[in-house]
């Protein structure tokens, strides 16, 4: 079935102006009931497969079989997240392309790929939650330091960036200041149904810690990357590439294909 919303200027905008001053945005009752089993009942085939352990799914064809494939060839979707793109970027998107991932936290391996404070390459995010833990201790929850840095107009002063904050020296720096109470990131608990946008590329983000008998699953639509084409984005990406394939071989599961940054 499609997404639940009618695509039209005044829902831009209403999602724009709470993007800017909120950090993000939700788009209630979105995705139905129906819908939310069906990507449940695939996840859970696919966590299977994975014997409970953390993994992720980038791009069309690791995801083609999937009901998300409605999605992101939705030309509603489309439009409303290349209407958010033109008002945070003052400028239309190069291409018109949504690129997918979903991701589980799961497990012991699930415990390591939390608290990974990274930005996006992409400068829209879209956010369906698929699972979301409720009860528990570490449940997962989304933390955002919004809209806290511009589009960098040098595509190296973007690269040299996040390579100073996407690294586990400054990840462990940035949870021990959460710790001491020294930085307060937005806390947000995600309610199936809903999706959420936020503006990837501005916004410092990660998943707080999941125990590791619980599942959290959400599915990411990212759009727009203001540096399509350069050569430091394709190294960007080859990097991630490999560092994909070398965590599926280590699951003994199928690779997947190319992810962002």
């Amino acid at each position: 079935m499609p997404l639940s919303f009618s695509m039209d200027e005044q829902l831009a905008n209403r999602l724009t102006n709470e993007i800017d001053t909120c950090g993000f945005a939700k788009l209630e009752a979105a995705v139905g009931e129906a819908d939310l089993q069906q990507l449940r009942s695939w996840t859970d085939e696919q966590a299977r497969k994975h014997q409970g352990e953390y993994f992720a799914y980038h791009g069309e064809a690791a995801l083609a079989d999937s009901l998300l494939a409605s999605y992101w060839t939705d030309p509603r979707f489309k439009s409303l997240l290349g209407s958010l793109y033109r008002h945070a970027a003052q400028r239309d998107a190069r291409s018109d392309r949504i690129f997918p991932v979903l991701r589980c936290v799961q497990g012991n391996q699930g415990k390591r790929e939390s608290n990974a404070f990274h930005y996006d390459a992409s400068l829209v995010t879209a956010l369906v939650p698929v699972f979301i833990p409720t009860e528990g201790e570490e449940l997962g929850d989304l933390m955002l330091f919004p809209n806290i840095r511009r589009v960098r107009s040098w595509v190296l002063f973007n690269v040299i960036e996040k390579a100073l904050l996407q690294n586990k020296v400054t990840r462990s720096c940035i949870i021990k200041g959460m710790q001491r109470k020294w930085l307060k990131p937005y806390v947000l608990r995600l309610e199936p149904g809903s999706i959420y946008f936020f503006w990837g590329y501005r916004t410092l983000h990660a998943n707080q810690p999941c125990g590791a008998n619980v599942k959290r699953a959400t599915a990411l639509f990212h759009f727009g990357d203001p540096h399509t084409g350069s050569l430091a984005t394709r190294l960007i990406l080859r990097i991630n590439q490999s560092r994909a394939r070398r965590m599926s071989n280590k699951a003994g599961n199928q690779p997947p294909a190319p992810t962002q940054s």
